[in-house]
């Protein structure tokens, strides 16, 4: 199996993308695989690795990316090195860094060999479970959508009444990264670009209206988002496959560092769930 890390493309704006791939390299064109890290997540996070190796043994080609403004930098991937881009980060943002992640797949380069570009499906996790619901709606290259431990909505996220005009006085606010210590800044451009795409950026909209298989699959342990967000997702696309795993948390038992060599047992299921809801 081949892996390839930190391959840069260009984004839209200043900054690059950093990806990888994983893949059989037999010159047998491979339904891709799109995956997309959460909030305050990376690529390189925990287990997204072995979970690569796992999709890829099974015969699928599988691309992870860190959107361009996560915070972390091409030179550093694993650390929260540039603050200013994740203050400068919003949705539009990574819907745009994905149309690229996208747009790379489809053309295939030196992978041209491996890759069915005809044959697209997405994986979100956490916040960017709204994100690839968002793009599979609105991109018809897209042909399947899994939402894992995905959010139903971005708007009561945004601000809270009390903090709005702080946050507008103050040009920033800022989160706590429980893992790092780190104050993660949001500078106001991020409630901004919200409000100015709002529909678009309305996960019941794209859920109601996608067009293509669509699997939801949570944790009923989650204490980050709730099962009820799954239930909604599903009450909105009553279609799709919804699977919930018993006592399973929002990272699926997995852990940043992760020094296994095998998979979480949550985690599993949800490789399992995925791979046979791809049809692989």
């Amino acid at each position: 199996m081949e892996k390839i890390k930190n391959i840069k493309i260009s984004s839209t704006f200043e900054k690059p993308i950093l990806l990888d791939v994983f893949y059989k390299s037999n010159n047998q064109k491979k339904d891709v695989i799109i995956f997309c890290h959460g909030y305050k997540g990376f690529k390189d996070w925990g287990a997204w690795d072995l979970m690569g190796e796992v999709f890829a043994e099974a015969g699928l080609f599988f691309v992870k990316f860190n959107f361009s403004h996560n915070g972390t930098t091409p030179e550093n991937p694993l650390e929260f090195g540039d603050l200013e881009a994740f203050g400068n980060n919003n949705y539009s943002k990574e819907l745009d860094d994905l149309n690229k992640v996208i747009d790379w797949c489809s053309e295939g380069g030196k992978f041209k060999n491996e890759i069915n570009e005809n044959t697209i499906s997405l994986l979100g996790h956490s916040r960017a479970g709204g994100i690839v619901c968002i793009k599979a709606e609105e991109d018809l290259r897209v042909k399947k959508v899994i939402s894992l431990a995905g959010v139903s909505d971005y708007k009561r996220r945004t601000a809270t009444a009390g903090e709005l005009e702080s946050w507008k006085n103050d040009g920033v606010k800022y989160v706590l990264n429980g893992r790092t210590g780190q104050q993660m800044p949001h500078f106001y451009q991020f409630y901004e670009d919200f409000i100015a795409n709002e529909d678009r950026l309305t996960i019941k909209r794209a859920v109601k209206n996608l067009k293509v298989p669509f699997c939801i699959i949570h944790g009923d342990a989650d204490t980050s988002i709730a099962v009820s967000e799954a239930e909604d997702l599903y009450s909105w696309n009553p279609l799709a496959e919804f699977r919930v795993i018993e006592n399973a948390n929002h990272v699926f038992g997995a852990k940043h560092p992760w020094d296994k060599d095998e998979l979480p047992n949550d985690l599993k299921k949800v490789v399992a769930i995925s791979k046979t809801f791809l049809g692989n």
